[in-house]
């Protein structure tokens, strides 16, 4: 009799992992069990996988530190969704033994949500159509930002800043370019303007759109003092890292109306609790952490996630973080 592996698939909030993918090359020889909510307590979650030889991560819903997964005696294979997972401790799975496989990515869809973002911040979308639904009898109630001739400043020009650049071009808007290590040369590669510090980009910019990588030299990177340079009628997008910003700063700063509304798809906390004040403030639009998330991801995500599962189980694991 062959043996079964037991794989849980975590995070899979819509419900889709299942049928995003074939699983019928690898699904006889598995016993699947998927949880659609995300634990952050360590005793929580050894209770939930102890039992699992494989774990399916969607990105870093889940974080795989050292301790836990020293306290996963079974677990043997990792299948993570993303080509990088800064919540798994790869380096410490590696010295167990542990190969911790990744996926490539389907689409642009970090992109269109900045973009949408953007969008839904600078025509206040989200309150006119509250509006309506609960039937305010004024018609309009808000006088949009126009875009052009605005400024958009990138904090962080990687490929994600570049692409969105072009897009502000379409626009008519000027964009701005500061991160810690960006250069004019590479600012005039991605078609920005070079901003020689933060302070100077954030007092001329209407939108300010942060796209870089959380770590020990980024965390809290956008503080009380930086939000007060901002212009009172300026937007604030972040899509990055919910810990790259003073989160009680930035929720001072919209209540007291040092800036005029922010964009956010990323929290300290996730998902947010249900008592978290910024879902009681009306000048922010949130979404779930979704900027990653659309149908071409996902069908990328979960094809490889089963090529990878079946690669481990014939001994030959790959696509190796």
């Amino acid at each position: 009799m062959s043996t079964m592996h037991r794989v849980a698939i975590l995070d899979d909030y819509q419900g889709v992992a299942l049928t995003c993918a074939d699983w019928s090359s690898i699904i006889d020889r598995l016993e699947v069990d998927v949880f659609h909510d995300t634990l952050h307590d360590e005793d929580s979650l050894v209770e939930r996988l102890k039992s699992y030889e494989i774990v399916c991560a969607m990105r870093e819903r889940t974080k795989f530190t050292s301790s836990l997964l020293d306290r996963l005696p079974n677990l043997r294979f990792i299948a993570t969704t993303g080509s990088i997972n800064r919540g798994i401790d790869v380096h410490h799975a590696k010295t167990k033994g542990m190969p911790v496989s990744g996926t490539s990515q389907g689409g642009n869809s970090t992109v269109e949500h900045i973009w949408a973002l953007i969008m839904a911040v600078s025509r206040q979308i989200v309150k006119e159509h509250n509006n309506i639904r609960d039937n305010n009898s004024q018609w309009q109630t808000l006088v949009p930002l126009g875009l052009r001739g605005k400024t958009l400043g990138l904090i962080g020009v990687g490929r994600l800043g570049k692409d969105i650049s072009k897009i502000a071009k379409v626009f008519g808007m000027t964009t701005l370019g500061w991160s810690p290590n960006l250069t004019p040369d590479r600012a005039a590669e991605a078609g920005v303007t070079f901003c020689e510090t933060k302070e100077q980009l954030l007092k001329a910019s209407d939108i300010v759109s942060l796209h870089l990588v959380l770590s020990e030299t980024t965390k809290g990177l956008i503080n009380v003092d930086d939000l007060e340079l901002m212009k009172k009628t300026a937007f604030f997008i972040n899509t990055s890292r919910g810990p790259l910003v003073d989160e009680d700063g930035l929720i001072e700063a919209l209540k007291n109306g040092e800036i005029a509304g922010a964009g956010l798809d990323v929290f300290d906390q996730e998902p947010l609790p249900l008592n978290h004040p910024l879902r009681t403030l009306d000048n922010v639009t949130l979404s779930p952490h979704n900027a990653y998330v659309n149908d071409t991801n996902y069908e990328t995500f979960w094809k490889e996630t089963v090529e990878n599962i079946g690669s481990y189980l014939d001994g030959n694991p790959q696509r190796l973080l």
